[in-house]
């Protein structure tokens, strides 16, 4: 299989278990892969060199400078960005090699369709909810933004294309797994809106879970998977909730500690 002059991103700590697939999906047909280990206590750097990929350490600053790093340190300048739990797909990666057939892509950046698949998954239903990201792109008209939370492209040159096959995203080991997550990236949220200066409304908290509970169940069509798609949704419901929660409490420390000085 020719290999396309594309360097694969992917940013890890502990993910030991699910990266092997990440690189796997790859490997064959782009130029490199590149991880970047934030400092794992599991096997991630063994199996990653193992299948292939060159290794490198970053401290942790956040999701948007630990991606702005590993671009950088791509040597192709078009770069596909992965996360540890994602993977890409046999119809995705023939669409990739497609752009590549006639020489350089014509778009400077492409968004692509992101499925969710849980643990009770082994492919998804036809018709699962999907995103769509901004993955595959020229660095020299597009990257990262260093935000540390919100790990987005930007394209700052040419034209954005789209790609209509699936990368698949297993981002959750179980519902302790959801919840640990949640907790970690809703307190990072959280402290984003408070330095935005976001104090959510009694209204906004009172919103908030039911009309994500509907997006994640009708809109995103968590419906086609049960009772399971209904358990998510509560899931998302709650994610939205306590990053708003956690806000709040945020602005009554703040206005704690100015009573305080008075």
């Amino acid at each position: 299989m020719t290999k396309l002059p594309i360097s694969v991103s992917i940013i890890a700590k502990d993910e030991a278990d699910r990266i092997g697939r990440a690189i796997d999906s790859v490997k064959d047909w782009v130029d490199e892969v590149v991880v970047v280990d934030s400092g794992s206590q599991d096997e991630t750097v063994a199996i990653s060199e193992s299948h292939g990929a060159r290794v490198v350490f970053n401290e942790w600053r956040g999701y948007g400078p630990q991606k702005v790093f590993a671009e950088r340190l791509c040597r192709n300048n078009w770069v596909l960005n992965l996360d540890a739990d994602e993977e890409i797909s046999p119809v995705l990666r023939d669409e990739i090699q497609r752009l590549y057939a006639g020489g350089e892509p014509p778009c400077a950046a492409y968004r692509m369709l992101r499925t969710e698949l849980y643990n009770f998954h082994d492919r998804p239903h036809f018709w699962a909810p999907n995103s769509d990201w901004v993955r595959l792109y020229r660095k020299d008209k597009a990257g990262f933004k260093d935000s540390p939370v919100h790990d987005s492209v930007v394209v700052r040159e040419g034209r954005l294309g789209h790609l209509r096959g699936r990368m698949y995203h297993r981002s959750f080991r179980s519902y302790r797994h959801h919840i640990d997550k949640v907790n970690i990236n809703s307190s990072g949220q959280a402290e984003e809106l408070f330095r935005k200066g976001r104090n959510p409304s009694w209204l906004v908290l009172l919103l908030t879970p039911p009309l994500a509970f509907f997006k994640s169940l009708i809109l995103r069509r968590e419906f086609v998977n049960g009772i399971d798609g209904v358990l998510i949704s509560y899931m998302f419901a709650f994610q939205r909730f306590i990053r708003l929660a956690k806000t709040r409490e945020l602005f009554l420390l703040e206005k704690q500690k100015q009573r305080s000085r008075k």
